[in-house]
């Protein structure tokens, strides 16, 4: 018996002997297609190779894609667990050829691989065609050598397939197994089809027009081929089994299941064990495709799915979370297809635990709550509307939940009071915010979040997307169109785009639709949950309900993410090396550089910024993947991470891990609560440099720093200079430290020969010694007064002390000239401080000098003025005061 791994395998080995490439599935969340929640047929990822807009370097492909239908139109959630093939999770095999062959081939493909490759009994196979499409049902009596009585002709939509109101279409044919006639039902279109016996294993959608209007369809110049088949059904029918739950696939996790909570896998709880194993791989997969519980959007859906399951676990008597411990046997058996499961098995199972931890404490008491009410109602009769809004709304019980439990009761809810009360809570969440005082412009942003909901991010994964505009703001005001040359705020049901939060920019890029295309500027964050793309209308006009596609700078995006996981692995370079006491008070993440505030009194050394530098480096040459894991804000901090300045966290939190610890405890080198977006490994960050720090304010230090190709062009840089000069001086860079130290010293030494020939020159080429000519008697006193040129105010003192060594008893005063300044010191020997005092004497100069004050002591006292051209009558004046104390 094969195994559905071995069948998956079979399967694309099959079509690649056959000329096609093997693609590998897309993520579940569909980046190019904004009207779909999650990629439900196999088909989507190529959807716009279909239509004309996406070439590829191949003309066939096959696939494995994983799918998900629990949301929007396409929704199985309800039936899971209690039929043979419904299931939220699922893998659709299929080929494709885009313009290459044709109904001829495809129906081969199909036929041989069936009942050749696969062995299947071809007694057992019926066809469907299109009631029109007689090439087909020619061709499956000629390649299958089917009779007419197994080849049906369908009228209806179920074999004409349709991308949309217009766009590609064409007939389909699908292959129907029969499991045998134990089994109730009819072949399709009897009036027993809808019954176990013939299942669809595998449609064929032979796209051949395109529907240009509603009532207009054209031939498509090259037909192309898109066909699915469910691996779990035919898995079920190479493994002779009748049920999906029954193939070894989803079996292993209905035993783990079952071993897990001590029950009987087959006895009164088998619902419960399919739903938690279909829903095991559902969320398992979203949670690795980049999608997190949340109450809106996708993130709702994944909730939902969840809880389900949990309520489940519940009623197996789990008494503790149950679904993070079969993460495991589903890794183990579809890890090797699917490596993404491989990568976030840790953020898989702390998802499971902490949506499972957190549900647990209030799903008891909304049973209880729902038991109570059940009680007061009549036998059958429906739960009111308003008790199930507020089991959502209280509890947390989503809709569908409420209703699964109500079912095996036979009962349902009222769905009338249960939309009434939802409308009523959002009036009052209106009426509430519009007395908060906020402004008009902020309940506009407000206006758009109730109506759309908030805008799906899908840049942790992605640079480009497909999104729907869902608004456009032009002029504080809402508009329906923009036109070429209008500044302009875009809001998308989902982007790529990360909106400016947590000190990292927003991304720039392009939007571009069938007609319009506009240059953002500015990606921001809108009362937290809508990302405004602002911009320029490049061409247009651009329209709200536009398809656009959108295309984040990559460049850009990288340089930002490089600098901002730096951040983190500096900041704990920061912690080890200054202390514990670091902690970040601001950062800004910008594409050029990175800006980095922390908690520290000093300047950091030049030896430990090297520090710093080596252990960041050491962590981006280490190339580790960087992790993620979702947790409370408690269990986060518990856990060693660190919570960032500034931010506000909700109940749950992306945990981001980098690099390698040193400690079993901490196995990550840095952990800190982010939203932002990150390198995928260390090594993408290239290189870490500091450029620069100061003082931001009191105990706050800024540390600037570059990372990447920034980083190099900065090394570079210095590097050159650093030769520039090492040539200058006639040395090898490595001789430049000595060299300059030799340099310095030989220019001090210079200097000081310098001032002592320029003072020698001023006292007239032989000291004060020898200026007889200029000492004079003031009554008793001597007094030697000179003025100086080209001597700076720093060498009149040594001036002063040696007139007054040459004079014995006397005063000196002098005046020295320089670089247009004027200064003037005055020295009194000690024997006559008493009568005469230098600050007197020396403020009678600065006067004379157009200056004020001066100071010193009795015996000695300098001061300044700025006119130069009064040297002489500064000189005169101390004189006179000299004159006047003597």
């Amino acid at each position: 018996m094969k195994s559905a791994n071995e069948i998956r395998r079979a399967f694309l080995d099959f079509f690649a002997r056959h000329g096609h490439t093997a693609v590998p599935s897309a993520p579940l969340v569909p980046h190019n297609d904004p009207t779909l929640m999650f990629t439900n047929a196999g088909m989507v990822p190529f959807k716009n190779v279909f239509t004309g807009n996406e070439t590829r370097d191949y003309v066939r492909a096959a696939s494995s894609q994983k799918c998900v239908r629990a949301g929007g139109k396409h929704n199985d959630l309800d039936n899971v667990g209690y039929t043979a093939r419904h299931h939220t999770f699922f893998e659709m095999l299929g080929n494709f050829s885009f313009g290459d062959y044709f109904k001829p081939e495809a129906i081969e493909f199909a036929w041989n691989l069936l009942t050749q490759d696969f062995a299947i009994d071809p007694k057992r196979l019926t066809v469907t065609v299109y009631h029109e499409d007689e090439e087909a049902a020619a061709l499956w009596r000629k390649i299958a050598g089917l009779s007419d009585d197994r080849i049906i002709r369908i009228a209806t939509s179920d074999n004409f397939w349709s991308m949309g109101d217009t766009g590609p279409c064409g007939p389909c044919s699908e292959i129907f197994y029969d499991h045998g006639a134990h089994i109730a039902g009819g072949p399709p279109g009897s009036p027993d089809e809808n019954g176990d016996r013939f299942v669809e294993i595998w449609n064929l959608v032979f796209m051949q027009f395109e529907q240009v209007t509603p009532d207009k369809r054209i031939a498509l110049p090259r037909p192309s081929i898109d066909t699915g088949a469910g691996l779990e059904r035919v898995t079920a029918v190479l493994q002779g089994v009748h049920d999906n739950y029954d193939t070894d696939l989803l079996r292993v996790l209905i035993e783990a299941s079952a071993e897990a909570t001590g029950t009987d896998p087959d006895g009164a709880q088998k619902v419960s064990h399919r739903v938690i194993a279909d829903h095991l791989r559902a969320c398992s997969f979203l949670v690795a495709d980049g999608v997190l519980p949340s109450n809106e959007g996708r993130g709702y859906v994944l909730r939902r799915i969840m809880r389900r399951a949990m309520r489940h676990a519940h009623m197996l008597g789990a008494q503790d979370p149950l679904m993070y411990r079969l993460v495991p046997a589903l890794t183990l058996e579809m890890g090797q297809a699917y490596p993404e499961l491989n990568r976030a098995e840790a953020l898989i199972s702390e998802t499971f635990r902490l949506e499972e931890t957190r549900f647990r404490v209030t799903l008891e008491r909304g049973l209880r709550l729902l038991d109570d009410e059940l009680n007061r109602l009549p036998s059958g009769a429906q739960l009111p509307g308003e008790v199930a809004f507020k089991l959502y709304d209280t509890y947390g019980f989503p809709l569908d939940l409420t209703e699964d439990a109500l079912r095996a009761m036979g009962r349902t809810v009222e769905h009338d009071g249960f939309k009434a009360a939802m409308a009523r809570q959002r009036a009052e969440a209106r009426k509430a915010w519009a007395g908060s005082g906020e402004t008009a412009t902020e309940a506009l942003w407000f206006e758009i979040r109730e109506e759309h909901g908030a805008t799906e991010f899908l840049g942790y994964d992605a640079t480009d997307a497909d999104g729907k505009i869902v608004a456009i703001i032009r002029d504080g005001q809402l508009v329906d169109t923009a036109e070429p040359g209008q500044e302009v705020a875009i809001v998308t049901n989902q982007t790529p785009f990360y909106g400016e939060s947590g000190g990292q920019m927003g991304d720039t890029g392009s939007l571009a639709g069938d007609v319009g295309t506009v240059e953002i500027t500015d990606t921001r964050k809108m009362l937290g949950a809508l990302h405004a793309h602002m911009g320029k209308v490049h061409a247009g006009p651009v329209r709200v309900g536009d398809v656009v596609q959108m295309h984040v700078d990559v460049e850009r995006r990288d340089r930002l993410r490089a600098n901002h996981s730096a951040t983190h692995l500096a900041h704990e370079a920061l912690r080890q090396v200054l202390g514990a006491h670091v902690t970040q008070k601001g950062s800004l993440v910008a594409p050029e550089r990175l800006r980095f505030d922390i908690s520290h009194q000093a300047p950091l050394t030049p030896e430990q910024i090297a520090l710093v530098e080596d252990k960041v480096n050491r962590q981006v040459r280490r190339n580790v993947e960087v992790t993620t894991r979702l947790m409370t804000p408690d269990e986060a901090v518990e856990a060693g991470a660190l919570a960032l300045f500034g931010e506000k966290y909700g109940d749950e939190v992306r945990v981001v891990g980098m690099g390698l610890g040193e400690e079993p405890s901490r196995p990550s080198y840095s952990v800190e609560l982010c939203g932002g977006t990150h390198v995928r490994r260390t090594g993408d960050i290239g290189l870490f440099k500091i450029v620069g720090q100061g003082a931001v304010s009191a105990g706050v230090r800024r540390i600037e720093a570059m990372t990447g190709a920034g980083a190099v062009e900065y090394v570079n840089e210095q590097e050159r200079l650093l030769t520039q000069a090492a040539m200058a001086v006639k040395a090898a860079p490595a001789e430049l430290p000595e060299r300059i130290t030799a340099l310095i010293a030989d220019r001090r030494r210079l200097e000081r020969e310098l001032a002592d020939a320029k003072k020698a020159l001023a006292m007239g080429g032989g000291g004060a010694r020898a200026a007889d000519d200029d000492i004079r008697a003031v009554g008793s006193v001597k007094m030697l007064a000179r003025v100086l040129e080209g001597v700076s105010a720093k060498d009149l003192r040594g001036l002063i002390d040696d007139a007054k060594k040459s004079l014995g008893s006397g005063v000196a005063a002098f005046v020295a000239v320089a670089d247009g300044k004027a200064s003037v010191a005055v020295g009194v020997t000690d024997d006559l401080t008493a009568r005469v005092s230098a600050v007197d004497l020396v403020r009678a100069g600065a006067e004379a000098l157009g200056g004020k004050g001066g100071g010193g002591r009795p015996d000695m006292a300098q001061a300044g003025g700025p006119d130069t051209g009064k040297a002489q009558d500064a000189l005169a004046a101390i004189e006179a005061a000299v004159a006047a104390a003597a």
